[in-house]
C-alpha cells in the first residue's frame, strides 16, 4: 500500500503531467506541422505553427529561428526579426534572414551589425555576399571590394563576384584587376565583351603611369561602356583630384552624372571653361543638350567641334541629327551628305543617310536608295545596313524588294528586331494584315520593356484595336 503521506505528491506529479502533457504535444505537433508547411513553401503557415511550437516549447530553440527564417520568406521582415531576435543561437541561414530582413525595412545599420556578426560565428560566403551588398550600397568600395575577396575565396566559383570584384579593382588597384575579371569571364562567357572593354582600358592605362590623372581618365570612361556609372564617377573625381585641370575628366564626370539622373552641367560648364577647343568637351556638351531637347545649342556644339575637326565625318551626321531635330530638313540633308563624302567607303554614313530619306520621305529614290545600297556594298554581312536597304525599298514603294530584303534579313538574324517591324510595316502595306500581327506580337513578346517592344505594342494597337 502507498505511504498515505507520499500520496499528495504523486498526485500533484500525476496533476502536473495532465496539464503539461497536451501542451507539449501540442508543440511537438506544431512544429511537425511547421516542418511540413515549410517543405510546401507555405510560409506564412509555416511560421504561424514555428511560432505556436516555440511558445510551448521553450527549450527548442531553433523553432523561434524557424518561425523568422518562414517569416522573413513570406515577405514580413519585421515579423522576422522578433523572431529571429528571440533565438539564442543562429545559423548561418538564420543570420542570412535577420539582415535581409533588416535591409527590407529600411534599417541599413542594423543589416551591417548582422551581417558582421554573423560572420563572427560563421565563415560564410553567403554572409560577405550580404555584406557587399551593403557596402556596394552605401559606395564603400574598399570595403566591398574586402567583402567580395573573401566571398570569392570561399565560393571559387562564383562569376558575378569574381566580375564586381575585378570592377572594383579595376578602380582601386589596377595592376590586379585583370586575374578577376578573366576569371570572371572563363565562368561566364555573357561577361567576356565587358571583360574585353576593361582589358583593353588596364592595358591602356598602364601605358599612361606618368600621368596618374590621365589613367583614372581612360578608367573611368571603360567603366562608363560597361554601365558602371558610380564607379566611373569615382574615377572620374580621382582624376579630378590628380589634377584639377584636366578637362575632359570634368566633362566626362558630367556625362556620367546625366547617366545616374542628375544634371552634369556645372561639370560641363568647367571643362569648356579649362579647353573650349576640346572636340570631346564640345562631344559631350552636344549630348548634354540633345537630351535638354536645346537643339539650337547642340547644333552649336557640333558646329564648333567641326570647326576644329573639318574632316570629321561623326561632327557632319550629328550636324545633321541637329539640323533634323531643329526642323531644318533641307541643311540636315547637306550635312549628312557631306558625311559620305568625307567618308565615302564607310558603311556607317551611307547608312545614316538612308535612314534619313527614309523616314522623312525626303529624296527616297535619287538619294536615300542608292546610299541605302551603298551601305550594304560595303557591309554585306551587316544587319543594319540591310534593315535600311528594305526600309528604303518599302519608303519608296517597292513593297515586293522590300518583303524579300527584309525576310532574307531575318533568315539570317532572326535577333534583328527592327527588321521584323519594317517587315510588319511592308505586309500592311500589301494588305497581308495576319502576317503583319505575327511579327509585331513576335518583337512585342522579345523585347517587352524596350523600345523596339514598345514601338512594336504601338503599331499593334494602331492597326489591330
Amino acid at each position: 500500500m502507498m505511504n498515505r503521506k507520499r500520496l499528495p505528491l504523486f498526485a500533484g506529479a500525476i496533476l502536473i503531467a495532465a496539464i503539461f502533457f497536451p501542451v507539449i504535444l501540442t508543440g511537438y505537433l506544431s512544429a511537425k506541422k511547421g516542418e511540413i508547411e515549410l517543405a510546401a513553401h507555405n510560409y506564412k503557415a509555416a511560421s504561424d505553427s514555428f511560432e505556436q511550437a516555440a511558445s510551448f516549447l521553450p527549450w527548442r530553440d531553433d523553432l523561434w529561428e524557424k518561425a523568422g527564417i518562414a517569416a522573413s520568406e513570406n515577405g514580413n521582415p519585421s515579423d522576422a526579426i522578433i523572431f529571429l531576435n528571440r533565438s539564442r543561437g543562429l545559423s548561418e541561414q538564420g543570420w542570412l534572414a535577420k539582415g535581409s530582413s533588416y535591409f527590407n525595412t529600411g534599417d541599413v545599420s542594423s543589416a551591417l551589425i548582422t551581417y558582421q556578426q554573423g560572420l563572427q560565428f560563421h565563415d560564410s560566403a553567403a554572409l560577405y555576399a550580404g555584406l557587399a551588398f551593403i557596402y556596394r550600397q552605401q559606395k564603400d568600395w574598399l570595403a566591398e571590394s574586402d567583402a567580395l575577396k573573401n566571398q570569392s575565396r570561399l565560393n571559387s566559383a562564383d562569376a558575378y563576384a569574381h566580375y564586381r570584384l575585378g570592377l572594383l579593382q579595376t578602380l582601386l588597384e589596377p595592376d590586379k584587376a585583370l586575374p578577376e575579371l578573366m576569371r570572371a569571364s572563363a565562368l561566364n562567357p555573357e561577361a567576356d565583351p565587358a571583360v574585353q572593354t576593361l582589358r583593353t582600358a588596364l592595358n591602356v592605362s598602364a601605358t599612361q603611369s606618368a600621368d596618374p590623372s590621365q589613367q583614372m581618365l581612360t578608367i573611368g570612361r571603360a567603366l562608363g561602356l560597361v554601365q558602371e556609372w558610380e564607379l566611373s564617377i569615382a574615377a572620374f573625381e580621382q582624376a579630378i583630384m590628380l589634377n584639377v585641370d584636366n578637362a575632359e575628366a570634368w566633362a566626362w564626370l558630367g556625362e556620367a552624372k546625366q547617366h545616374l539622373g542628375q544634371n552634369g552641367i556645372a561639370d560641363l560648364d568647367q571643362a569648356l571653361a579649362l579647353d573650349n577647343k576640346s572636340v570631346i568637351i564640345r562631344a559631350l556638351r552636344g549630348l548634354y543638350w540633345n537630351r535638354q531637347n536645346k537643339y539650337p545649342q547642340m547644333l552649336a556644339e557640333y558646329l564648333s567641334a567641326a570647326e576644329s575637326e573639318p574632316q570629321n565625318p561623326a561632327w557632319q551626321a550629328s550636324i545633321g541629327d541637329a539640323y533634323f531635330k531643329s526642323g531644318d530638313i533641307i541643311s540636315a540633308l547637306t550635312a549628312y551628305q557631306r558625311a559620305t563624302d568625307l567618308a565615302p567607303q564607310d558603311s556607317t554614313y551611307w547608312r545614316l543617310l538612308a535612314i534619313f530619306c527614309a523616314d522623312n520621305g525626303a529624296h527616297v529614290e535619287d538619294i536615300g536608295l542608292p546610299a541605302a545600297q551603298k551601305a550594304v556594298e560595303f557591309a554585306p554581312d551587316d544587319p543594319f545596313a540591310l534593315d535600311v536597304l528594305g526600309w528604303s525599298y518599302l519608303s519608296s514603294g517597292r513593297y515586293a524588294n522590300a518583303a524579300q530584303i527584309l525576310s532574307d534579313v531575318i533568315a539570317r538574324f532572326p535577333n534583328h528586331l527592327p527588321a521584323h517591324i519594317h517587315l510588319a510595316m511592308t505586309y500592311l502595306a500589301q494588305g497581308n494584315r495576319a502576317a503583319a500581327f505575327d511579327e509585331l506580337n513576335y518583337v512585342r513578346a522579345a523585347d517587352a520593356n524596350g523600345a523596339d517592344g514598345l514601338f512594336a505594342g504601338q503599331l499593334l494597337k494602331k492597326y489591330f484595336p
